[in-house]
């Protein structure tokens, strides 16, 4: 886009956009948003020629957006929400009251141990919020914020920009998860004794290499990797392959398949978990704390963090730097 057409840009041209693509049609646009259809149509012209990309595309008879309109759409629907939530919001929040959407996105697991217990908390102290779930990871989470397609995340992340808060949600160390019937590891495993074994990994880049690779320069025999943690338990009960993981993700599946063992991870390393983050912006916004001080509360009540908890519940109200 060149700067005259950035001047140029209106931005309530997004919502005719938007209007179009979710109507599926220029007449039904049009009358949603008490335009004429002649309107309607000068309005995808002009974002057109700021732009400088069509909008619409011949198909049959009629008109579809095209991939980039489609793409922008995507982009900017949550961006345009957000604002009329803000125009429309009440001067002071009340959760009994409040129809607030909360778009949160959530790390592998986080959905199983976190999600349910809030639901159950909204529904008796905020019954009217809604949430919209996205998965996210540390390679997208930061776009997410950013772009406000995510306004709360639970995710593990190591360095943040400027302008994105955190605060603790889980911590806790790395343990080898097991099936004692198949594996004999023992109660501290030795480094030798842990890289005889076979393992499945848990690897975001889709390959062989996970964090004991990149942080500790050895080699383990993986036998398996996968994208997510939700299929571990099952990989690893009744087989030979080891797991490692934060130790309240084992947690988690210990109390889904109380048969299964951990033992120490055989290396030294800091403790780490998992963060809430959410954008500067909304700092100051009531919903958005309310949200958030549940979620602490709920990890603080997960007797596999509760101890390293307190603290960052205490100091909530406190405000936060960036990182």
């Amino acid at each position: 886009m060149n700067a005259v057409s950035a001047r140029e840009l209106d931005l309530n041209l997004l919502r005719v956009l938007v209007a179009v693509a979710d109507t599926g049609s220029v007449t039904k646009a049009a009358a949603g948003l008490y335009l004429t259809q002649s309107a309607v149509s000068a309005a995808l012209a002009r974002l057109s020629v700021s732009l400088d990309t069509p909008m619409l595309a011949r198909h049959g008879r009629g008109v579809i957006l095209t991939s980039r309109a489609a793409r922008l759409v995507t982009e900017v629907r949550p961006l345009l929400e957000a604002m009329l939530q803000a125009a429309l919001a009440p001067a002071r929040f009340d959760p009994r009251t409040s129809e607030r959407i909360v778009r949160l996105g959530l790390a592998d697991f986080a959905d199983e141990w976190l999600l349910p217990p809030l639901l159950r908390r909204l529904g008796r102290d905020a019954p009217k919020m809604r949430l919209v779930c996205t998965p996210v990871q540390f390679r997208t989470v930061v776009d997410a914020l950013a772009t406000r397609r995510v306004d709360l995340a639970a995710t593990v992340i190591d360095t943040l920009p400027r302008g994105i808060l955190r605060t603790p949600l889980v911590r806790g160390h790395f343990v080898c998860l097991f099936d004692p019937r198949h594996v004999r590891l023992g109660a501290r495993p030795s480094k030798r004794a842990y890289l005889a074994q076979e393992h499945v990994i848990v690897s975001f880049n889709g390959d062989l290499r996970g964090t004991v690779e990149d942080r500790f320069g050895v080699e383990r025999r993986v036998r398996c990797s996968v994208a997510s943690f939700s299929a571990i338990g099952a990989i690893v009960d009744g087989g030979e392959l080891v797991a490692t993981l934060p130790e309240a993700f084992a947690a988690q599946l210990q109390r889904q398949r109380p048969h299964l063992r951990t033992a120490p991870f055989p290396f030294a390393h800091p403790a780490g978990g998992m963060d809430l983050l959410w954008p500067a912006a909304l700092d100051e916004d009531e919903a958005f704390a309310f949200v958030r001080a549940a979620m602490l509360d709920i990890a603080r009540q997960t007797p596999a963090v509760r101890p390293k908890l307190d603290a960052a519940v205490r100091e909530l109200t406190e405000p936060m730097v960036p990182s």
